[in-house]
Parts: C-alpha cells; structure tokens; sequence
C-alpha cells in the first residue's frame, strides 16, 4: 500500500517527501528503499498528530504540509492537485460524503458551513455521528500554521493518543481559516482497518487495472477476475482469459494471447506470442510470435525466439531457444543455448547441476534429441545430430552423426517375479 501512496505524492512534484515508520517495521525500510524519502521513526505509537510531530523538525519553514497516509492507497493524483491548488493560508482538509461513515471522523461546520472541527467517532455524540460527511485525513497547511496547530494538540481523550483531526479545532478557535474539498469519489479514499476493508480495497484495484487495460484496448474475458500486480504495457488487439495474475512490470505485445489461470512476473511478450492455460512465466522474453504451454513454467533468464515452442509440462530456466524450436512436453531446459529448428524430445534433461555448481549445455542448430534423453552438461551437441532416444550424453557429440548412449537390451528366460510370502494362519 505504501508504494502506491508514494507514487501518487511523486506524481504532484513535492520538494520533499517524509516518511514516518514504526522503527519495528524494518520490511517499510526495504520496500521504500528505491524512493527518495527522509525518513522519521515513530517509536511510541501515540496517534495521527503524534506521527506528525515526529516529521515536522526536517520540514522547511517555509513548506506547505500535505500529510497523506499510508493506508489509502487508491486516491488518484488528480483530486490531490484540486486540493493543492485551492487557494488558502489557513488549513485545508479532504473530507466525502458517504452513506455510512462508520469509523470515520465527522466534519463539523457551522452555520455559515465553515469547517470548525472534526470528532473521532468514538469521540462523537449521537447528533455528531448522524453527519455523512467525514474527514479522509488528508489535510494541507502552510508549516507555521500546522506547526502551531499541533503544539496546542492534547492527548486527552478515550485513546490517550494526539489526533490529528483535533487541529481543526484548535484552527477554529485561533481564528485560522478552514477550507474543505469535497471528493468526487468516495471510495478512492477507502482505508484499510481490518482484513475485510483490505479486500475490498484489492477489489477496487483489480477492477481500476482492468478498466484502465479495456481503456487502452485490451480485451478481458472477466474484468473482475484479473490480478494486476505492478504495471502492465499492452499493445493493440490483447486478449487476457480469466483468472491471470501480472506481477512487476509485464508487456504484452499487439496480438498477445495470455490464457486462463497463468502467472506472469516481470515478463517482455512479442506480438503474436501465445500463452495457453496455467502457464507460470517470470524473468523471461519472447523475441518473435512463439507459444508457451499449457502447464509450462518458463524461469529466469530465457529467451524464445519467434516461432519457438515451450509445451506442456516443461520446465525452462536460462535458455536461449532458437527459431522454430521446440521442447513440446515433459522436459527440464536449464543453464542451454539451443539453436535454431531443433527438436527436443519428450522427458529430455538438460543435467546442469553437479551439486556445487552449474554448468552450461550447447545444442547447436538442426539437432534432434530423442525422448527420455539426459545431457550431462557442460556438454555439446553439434550442428545437424541426433541423439538416439533414452541416452544419457556424457561427451560432445559430433555435428551430424548419430549418437547412442544404451545398455544392451537383454532377456531374462524363465524369469519369474517375486511374491509375497503367505502369511501363517
């Protein structure tokens, strides 16, 4: 959640940004590292006010304060400027109209519907908590007019805790002047308390990804059942079968055909590629129009130039798979450089582990491996071979010969099989 919080203060152009943390959360650490932040550590958790106070020593004097949280992911960048851009050298809050403002802040306003405070629910009156409009948390001030705000915050309440909101209060009666923006949408300014409002929220994503997709052009099978999970670069005529997941930043080509149940992470499709249902792809590319699946489980590392085949039940990691070459079904392709037109036959391994370190497999252009093959890297097939079925290649094997790896096929006359002996009665 934080990362989308991020992008969208990014996005406005801030002279800085500061991010307040629980000193115990070192993943916050991790996750933020690539944004430029200063950071400011909360090590008691005494409310919304407090977490401020913690940021306000390296803000310049001469800032204007937005404080965003890192619980509403969802609010788009837009409705932020509106609330920038309004004029105003007092306080100025984001507040929505919903029909259940349960958990929510309510805006007080007085008769002339100048904002004169904000009450905490749990703080709230029964008239109070009838009000629908709510604060979102969002607030905007020039430094010295939120700094004096909130050294007159107390933490006197059901909590223990300084509120942020109680600012609006204290402005009230300084005289400061309170300006508040209605957003257009509610929703967008959702939070997360609990698991069931996290869900709703990870909805609310999928169908805004899905919606922004059909808007470029993409065509999806069911809008609701697709997990955008990072970003996505899609040409003209895509189609996404239901139940896909794109993860990190995917780009899918014109023409692009990702089936049902498949998984992509970090991955460059070429125009014309095909992924067939239940595929699993990460940290790969296509380099022309080729075909994945189904059931196929493309790793890091690997390259399928056009017109190239990965078929069901094959397993792909660190392979560069040359032009119309195929590995169709049961086979594991590590650590290789496979040329151009060859044919890998079902049950093939590529043996590419010792068991300290990796080693490297060739399989030079026009190659035909044979079912239930094992090439024991590092290793090369040459240009135009073959490699007899159920061989195990330990040595080069030369560029347009036959080779054969087998054990001379015996058999046992009169043999019999074992039985279990009978057990006494």
């Amino acid at each position: 959640m934080i990362i989308h919080v991020l992008d969208t203060a990014t996005q406005l152009h801030p002279a800085g940004i500061h991010l307040v943390f629980n000193p115990a959360a070192h993943e916050a650490l991790q996750v933020c590292s690539s944004y430029d932040v200063t950071w400011a550590a909360q090590v008691e958790q005494k409310g919304t006010g407090h977490a401020v106070m913690q940021a306000m020593p390296g803000v310049p004097d001469n800032a204007h304060v937005l404080v965003l949280y890192g619980d509403i992911p969802l609010l788009e960048a837009s409705v932020l400027k509106k609330l920038v851009e309004l004029p105003s050298v007092g306080l100025k809050v984001l507040t929505m109209n919903i029909a259940e403002p349960k958990g929510y802040g309510r805006v007080i306003r007085d008769e002339n519907d100048a904002v004169t405070g904000i009450v905490e629910e749990r703080d709230a009156s029964e008239t109070q908590r009838a009000i629908t409009e709510v604060n979102s948390g969002i607030i905007m001030a020039p430094y010295s007019v939120l700094k004096a705000c909130l050294e007159d915050i107390s933490c006197e309440n059901t909590q223990d805790e300084y509120y942020l909101t109680d600012v609006f209060f204290i402005a009230y009666q300084k005289g400061i002047q309170i300006n508040g923006v209605v957003a257009p949408v509610p929703a967008d300014l959702g939070g997360a308390n609990d698991q069931i409002q996290l869900a709703a929220l990870e909805r609310r994503y999928r169908m805004k990804m899905s919606t922004e997709l059909m808007r470029a052009g993409v065509q999806l099978a069911d809008p609701k059942r697709l997990d955008v999970r990072g970003k996505v670069e899609a040409g003209s005529d895509v189609f996404i079968d239901v139940n896909v997941i794109l993860e990190g930043e995917v780009s899918l080509g014109d023409n692009v055909h990702i089936g049902p149940g498949c998984v992509l992470k970090n991955c460059q499709l070429a125009a014309g590629t095909r992924v067939h249902a239940y595929s699993v792809l990460e940290g790969m590319r296509s380099l022309g129009a080729c075909d994945i699946g189904p059931f196929a489980r493309v790793r890091p590392g690997t390259e399928l130039a056009e017109g190239s085949k990965v078929g069901n039940f094959v397993e792909i990691k660190n392979v560069s798979l040359g032009q119309n070459s195929k590995a169709s079904h049961l086979s594991y392709l590590g650590d290789s450089s496979i040329g151009d037109r060859v044919n890998i036959g079902a049950g093939t391994i590529t043996c590419n582990y010792d068991g300290v370190n990796k080693h490297h497999t060739v399989i030079e252009d026009d190659v035909f491996i044979g079912s239930d093959t094992q090439l024991v890297a590092p290793v090369t097939v040459g240009k135009g071979a073959d490699i007899g079925a159920g061989s195990t290649i330990t040595k080069d094997a030369p560029a347009g010969q036959l080779t054969i790896s087998r054990a001379k096929q015996l058999t046992i006359r009169g043999w019999k099989r074992p039985v279990k002996d009978k057990k006494p009665s």
